[in-house]
């Protein structure tokens, strides 16, 4: 099910002049003062595990990961997959859009996706990828692919202009049935790298063949991940980026982070 509600910019200005008014408390705390009924001086403490319990009652179904306490006091965040909701502690209003902090102007919102994304670039199951190494291959990186994604070819072009790196290609067949056939074809070619580089490149299909397949895990691995779209990329440092970059980006992005790994 699909959650997306929007408001209109003024709610969002009385939000942010809010915020630099009240004092900050711990993100990471799991209770925080409210106010019931028109009397402010009415502040009662709500847990997260009855913001939890108010929140599936008028929204059930929705499969909430984890709620927390904001810095804004009264504020919960709602994190349902890789998406963030916030809510008063009644869950009688509902916000999406970014949190942003007006003394320093930071996007906490950006800032907890960012952290959310991020993986153990060391524990992913590598040997359930196909591995391309170029030059010294010092710079490392893991893609989840479609084979028909089209902006996945599209960094594929991009890629060979880039040297030192070591690549490790997830299949991951989510656009269609097709997609399963040429991830099993790729994977059980006798020289997997070359059957990938001709499909993706060359729009060479690769010969029938089969054999077991890491195809289920990688898609449960991605699943885990907040794999949602291909390309997704992920870096030595654990962060990732969503999507096809250009050349100076990925080159920039490959350089930092690979330094000190």
């Amino acid at each position: 099910m699909s959650f997306r509600i929007r408001f209109r910019g003024s709610l969002v200005a009385v939000v942010l002049s809010c915020l630099a008014a009240l004092p900050t408390i711990a993100a990471a705390q799991d209770k925080v003062l409210s106010t019931t009924g028109n009397d402010p001086q009415g502040a009662v403490v709500i847990s997260t595990e009855q913001v939890r319990q108010g929140f599936e009652e008028r929204f059930p179904g929705l499969g909430v990961n984890e709620i927390s306490a904001t810095p804004f006091p009264g504020l919960f965040e709602i994190r349902i997959g890789s998406d963030l909701l916030y809510v008063d502690g009644e869950v009688n209003y509902v916000l999406q859009g970014s949190l942003i902090d007006a003394r320093s102007r930071r996007d906490l919102t950006a800032q907890r996706l960012e952290a959310l994304s991020k993986v153990d670039f060391a524990a992913l199951p590598f040997d359930a990828a196909i591995k391309q190494v170029r030059g010294d291959g010092s710079r490392q990186m893991a893609v989840f692919e479609d084979p028909n994604c089209g902006y996945c070819k599209l960094l594929h072009k991009t890629l060979e202009k880039v040297d030192d790196v070591t690549i490790y290609t997830f299949l991951f067949p989510i656009l269609s049935e097709d997609s399963h056939v040429r991830s099993r074809n790729i994977w059980c070619a006798e020289d997997r790298v070359a059957a990938w580089r001709g499909w993706m490149l060359e729009n060479r299909h690769p010969a029938a063949a089969e054999c077991e397949t890491p195809v289920e895990a990688n898609l449960a691995l991605g699943k885990s991940l907040m794999v949602t779209g291909t390309p997704a990329i992920f870096f030595a440092d654990g962060s990732r980026v969503n999507g096809a970059l250009r050349l100076a980006d990925l080159e920039t992005k490959l350089t930092e982070t690979s330094q000190g790994q």
